[in-house]
């Protein structure tokens, strides 16, 4: 069985790999895109790799697209493993129609639930202003809202979702659920669909967007959107910026609808240097990097060689992805 992966990957992983069967034939790219096997050149055209490993470091070296372009021009590929926990890069319908099994990542879930939740507290109990009068040697009396008295909303409630809720329950916060499948979960106080957003938003003091990108989401946060938001709330997207409309971001925050956003994602990424998100006092961005936690990369080892295991003894795979999930 031949397997392509990254060269860093392999690095990580050689010992518990060789461990699951000397039959396994390890194929590596380096960041240049070099192929070698046990550490020997070849000529890259010769291999047809049966399993892809698109490991989160790729996204380091921008090395994805050389394997996109090794999965779809091969003809023995029958399963990827890929970084993205969103499948809305168009390689991924590519790749699921071209007949290969696809799993998606879980591994960065616990990180952005952690950058969610830093954020978030950090904005309801205002340590920022507390730092301002220290440095005027100003003092006052700041109040700030504890957080068992809020209200939570996530939409969309996949891995990452559940990882926020896991961290959110000791606080006691109410936490509801905007979602196409309504059966309630443990740690979930209510669970809603979608449509129904505009009821819910009036009563959330802290919104996460947490959903998959596609025609149905897109925009999703717009006029109504905002002019829903409860006066005062918080808004915090760690899955696609396309879920925003920006110009209706702007006209809620001049209204306090929300009185603060959190960004982690963007329509054009990098951000223009020249967005006025940059600066907005109301903004705080980041660049794409609520997954950056230390973390991440042992999980995405874990999860692959987990998957690999499953996958050799026909046992059915972890966070397997459905054709409609790529719009097939």
């Amino acid at each position: 069985m031949q397997i392509l992966m990254s060269q860093a990957a392999h690095a990580r992983v050689r010992e518990p790999l060789a461990a699951l069967g000397e039959d396994l034939d390890v194929v590596t790219f380096d960041v240049d895109g070099v192929a070698r096997r046990d550490g020997v050149v070849f000529d890259r055209a010769t291999i047809d790799p049966e399993v892809f490993w698109l490991s989160l470091d790729l996204l380091r070296f921008d090395q994805a697209p050389r394997y996109f372009q090794q999965i779809l021009g091969g003809a023995r590929g029958k399963w990827a493993q890929v970084f993205a926990a969103g499948l809305d890069n168009p390689a991924f319908t590519r790749i699921m129609a071209k007949g290969l099994r696809l799993t998606k990542s879980s591994a960065q879930a616990a990180a952005i639930a952690e950058y969610v939740m830093c954020n978030a507290l950090s904005l309801l109990n205002p340590i920022a202003e507390r730092r301002k009068a220290q440095a005027r040697h100003e003092w006052r009396f700041v109040p700030f809202r504890e957080i068992g008295s809020t209200r939570w909303l996530i939409v969309g409630f996949g891995a990452i979702g559940h990882e926020i809720a896991r961290r959110l329950r000791p606080f006691g916060a109410h936490l509801t659920v905007a979602r196409r499948n309504v059966a309630l979960e443990e740690g979930v106080d209510e669970v809603r669909p979608v449509s129904e957003l505009a009821e819910m938003l009036p009563n959330a003091d802290v919104v996460v967007l947490a959903c998959a990108l596609n025609e149905d989401t897109r925009d999703l946060a717009g006029a109504a959107f905002f002019a829903a938001m409860k006066p005062g709330a918080l808004l915090v997207n760690i899955a696609r910026g396309a879920l925003i409309d920006e110009d209706a971001l702007k006209a809620g925050l001049d209204r306090d609808q929300p009185a603060m956003v959190v960004l982690d994602v963007f329509r054009t990424e990098p951000l223009p240097a020249d967005s006025w998100l940059w600066a907005h006092p109301k903004v705080r961005v980041s660049g794409h990097c609520s997954n950056a936690g230390d973390g991440v990369l042992a999980r995405g080892d874990a999860l692959f060689l987990e998957n690999l295991r499953r996958y050799r003894a026909g046992e059915p795979l972890l966070n397997e992805a459905r054709p409609s999930e790529v719009g097939l």
